[in-house]
C-alpha cells in the first residue's frame, strides 16, 4: 500500500507555565481513530534530570557546555559524575546489557518512554499500533517537542522495557520529529528516481592557514568523487536480497566549497529532489552556519528559501549540530536548529546531526541510507534501516546509531521517488459482488460562477492540492492528499445499500452540511447523498456540491 496510507501518532510536549517549569502538557494532535486525541500532564522527574545528566558526561563527543536545567530557569554545571559507583536503577540480567554505558543507555530510554507514555497518551497509542498492524502496516510516531530545553534529548533511544527495540530502529514504528508551526507543504514533483547535489564545504578539522590551496582543492575534490560513487553504487544494491525490487536509478552532482551563488545557482537549475551536505557547521539564531569555503558561509534561513524554491525533498547535513538548537547567554533559542528551520520554510524532510559523527560512521550510515530510498523506501523508513546498521557496526552502548535526527513536515508522507503501485488502478472495493456492477454516475461541481465539474471516474476520485489528484484545490488549508469520494458496493449484505462515501486524509479536515448545519470530517468514512456540499479544509472556503445521477 502506499506509504502515504499509513497510520499516523502525533504526539506534542509543551511547558505549561514559567511559574511551573516542571509541569507539561502532552498530547495527541494526529491520530488514526477520533478518540485517539488525548490530553495528559506530567511532572518532570529528578530520575529523568539525573539519567540526562549521566548521559551527557560520557557520550557528548565535544565536550559539556553549561546545560540548561530542565524544569528550572537556572543553568547546571557539568555534571561531576562519580564513574567508579554510578547510580543506574535495576540489577543487570540476561535481557540487559551488562556495561554502565549500555544500562545507562537503556535506562534513560525506557525513562523517556515511560515519561512520555502515560496514561491516555499511552492507550491512544496502544490503539493506533493496534489498528496499524490490523491493516499490516506500520504506524508513523512522530514528535513535536515545544520546550528547546528538551529537544536536546536522545528521544530516537525511547524502548518500552528491556528487550524491546527503541523506537527510531523500528520499520513497524516509524519514528520522526515534526512541527505543526510551518506553513502548509507546497505542491511536490513526483519523481521516478535519485537526483542528488552533493554539496562538500569547509572540513573543520583542515588547516587552510597551512596547507596549500591546490592541494587542498585535490583533496576535496577526490573526496567528493569517492562519496558520490558510494551513493551511486549504494542506490544499484540490492539492499533486501528482492530481486522483485528494481533500485530506481540514480545521478549525483558534486560541488566542492561552492560561494553561496554558486550553490544557489545549482540549486535553481538542477531540479534535484535531495542535497547532501558534508562539512563544518555552527550554531545559530537563524539555523545555523554551513562554512562553505574559508571566508564564505550560507545560513539555515538563506538556504530554506531556495531548497523550498526548487521543491527539494530531503536535505541531509553531515554537520557538526545540525539537529540542535542555539543558545544564548545559557538560554536555549527556540525554533534555532537548521533542521527546525528548514521544517519551518516548508522543506519537506531534513536529516542532521545531534552531535559530532565518525566520517567512517557517517558513511556506513549514507551507504544504506541511499540504498534503501534507491529502494523506494519512504524516508523514515530508510533512516531506520540505516540507524540499524550502525548499531550493528558500533554497538548498541556507543552513541552511533543515536545521532541523526529526522524531521518531517506534518503532511508530508514521506515519498521520496514513487512506488511502483503508483498509478495501478484502485478498486475501491474487493467484494465479488462489485465486478460486472455498474457504478452510479457521480460529479463534484462548483457552485459559484463559472461552474466546473469533475466527474467521479472508476469509482474514486482523489481531493487535494497535489497535481496527482482528480480535483485539484489550490487554498493553501488544503492538504496535498486531503479526500477521497469513491464509491462501495455493499448490496450483496442484508439491508445495506451501495453508496459513495467520503474518506477525510487531511490536516484541516473537510466540512460537510447536513440537516443541523455544517460539521467537521477528520480522518473518518461518512455516507454521500446526492445535493451534498463539502468544503475542503476551511469552513469559509466555497462549497462545491456532490451529486449522484438517477
Amino acid at each position: 500500500m502506499p506509504a502515504s496510507d499509513n497510520p499516523c501518532l502525533s504526539l506534542a510536549i509543551a511547558r505549561l507555565t514559567a511559574a511551573e517549569p516542571q509541569h507539561y502538557a502532552i498530547w495527541v494532535f494526529q491520530a488514526p481513530y477520533p478518540g485517539g486525541y488525548v490530553h495528559h500532564d506530567r511532572m518532570w522527574t529528578q530520575t529523568l534530570t539525573e539519567l540526562w545528566q549521566h548521559w551527557q558526561g560520557i557520550f557528548s563527543l565535544r565536550g559539556l557546555p553549561m546545560v540548561p536545567h530542565i524544569g528550572t530557569a537556572d543553568p547546571l554545571p557539568p555534571p561531576l559524575l562519580d564513574f567508579s559507583q554510578p547510580e543506574i536503577t535495576g540489577a543487570p540480567n540476561p535481557s540487559q546489557p551488562t556495561s554502565y554505558t549500555g544500562r545507562l543507555m537503556q535506562n534513560l530510554g525506557i525513562n523517556l518512554w515511560q515519561w512520555l507514555f502515560d496514561g491516555s497518551i499511552q492507550m491512544s497509542f496502544n490503539q493506533s499500533q493496534g489498528m496499524a498492524m490490523g491493516q499490516m502496516r506500520p504506524l508513523r510516531l512522530r514528535l513535536e517537542i515545544r520546550d528547546p530545553d528538551l529537544i536536546p534529548l536522545p528521544w530516537e533511544i525511547m524502548q518500552p522495557q528491556p528487550g524491546k527495540q527503541a523506537v527510531s530502529l523500528s520499520q513497524q514504528l516509524l519514528f520522526s520529529r515534526t512541527t505543526s508551526d510551518v506553513d502548509p507543504l507546497p505542491p511536490l514533483r513526483s519523481e521516478q528516481f535519485l537526483k542528488i547535489l552533493l554539496v562538500l564545504g569547509r572540513d573543520a578539522d583542515s588547516n587552510f592557514s597551512e596547507t596549500p590551496h591546490s592541494t587542498l582543492q585535490l583533496s576535496l575534490e577526490q573526496e567528493a568523487a569517492s562519496l558520490a560513487k558510494v551513493l551511486e553504487t549504494a542506490a544499484t544494491t540490492d539492499l533486501r536480497n528482492n530481486r522483485m525490487t528494481t533500485p530506481a536509478l540514480c545521478q549525483v552532482t558534486t560541488l566542492v566549497q561552492p560561494n553561496p551563488a554558486e550553490l544557489i545557482s545549482c540549486l535553481e537549475s538542477g531540479s534535484y529532489n535531495v542535497l547532501f551536505y558534508a562539512g563544518h557547521g555552527v550554531p545559530a539564531p537563524d539555523g545555523g552556519m554551513l562554512l562553505l569555503q574559508p571566508e564564505a558561509s550560507i545560513s539555515g534561513t538563506e538556504l530554506a528559501q531556495v531548497l523550498v524554491r526548487c521543491q527539494v525533498k530531503l536535505a541531509v547535513f553531515n554537520a557538526c549540530w545540525g539537529a540542535q538548537p542555539d543558545q544564548q547567554g545559557q538560554q536555549t533559542i527556540p525554533r534555532s536548529s537548521l533542521a527546525e528551520v528548514l521544517i519551518h520554510h516548508g522543506v519537506p524532510a531534513v536529516l542532521g546531526m545531534r552531535d559530532s559523527i565518525a566520517d567512517q560512521e557517517a558513511l556506513s550510515f549514507i551507504q544504506v541510507f541511499a540504498r534503501a530510498l534507491a529502494e523506494r523506501s519512504p524516508i523514515d523508513e530508510a533512516v531506520a534501516i540505516a540507524r540499524q546498521q550502525l548499531l550493528t557496526l558500533y554497538k548498541f552502548n556507543q552513541p552511533a546509531w543515536t545521532l541523526p535526527v529526522l524531521y518531517m513536515h506534518p503532511e508530508f508522507n514521506g515519498e521520496l521517488i514513487q512506488p511502483f503501485t503508483e498509478g495501478v488502478t484502485e478498486i475501491p472495493d474487493a467484494s465479488p459482488s462489485w465486478l460486472g456492477r455498474q457504478t452510479p454516475i457521480a460529479y463534484l461541481r462548483s457552485m459559484a460562477s463559472p461552474n466546473q465539474v469533475w466527474s467521479v471516474r472508476g469509482g474514486i476520485m482523489r481531493v487535494g492540492r497535489g497535481d496527482g489528484n482528480d480535483v485539484v484545490l489550490q487554498q493553501p488549508e488544503v492538504s496535498r492528499e486531503h479526500a477521497e469520494i469513491f464509491y462501495r458496493d455493499s448490496s450483496w449484505k442484508e439491508d445495506v445499500e451501495p453508496t459513495y462515501l467520503l474518506r477525510d486524509r487531511s490536516r484541516w479536515g473537510t466540512w460537510v452540511l447536513g440537516d443541523e448545519g455544517w460539521h467537521k470530517v477528520h480522518h473518518q468514512e461518512v455516507p454521500l447523498i446526492s445535493k451534498t456540499q463539502l468544503k475542503f479544509g476551511n469552513p469559509r472556503s466555497q462549497a462545491l456540491e456532490f451529486i449522484i445521477e438517477g
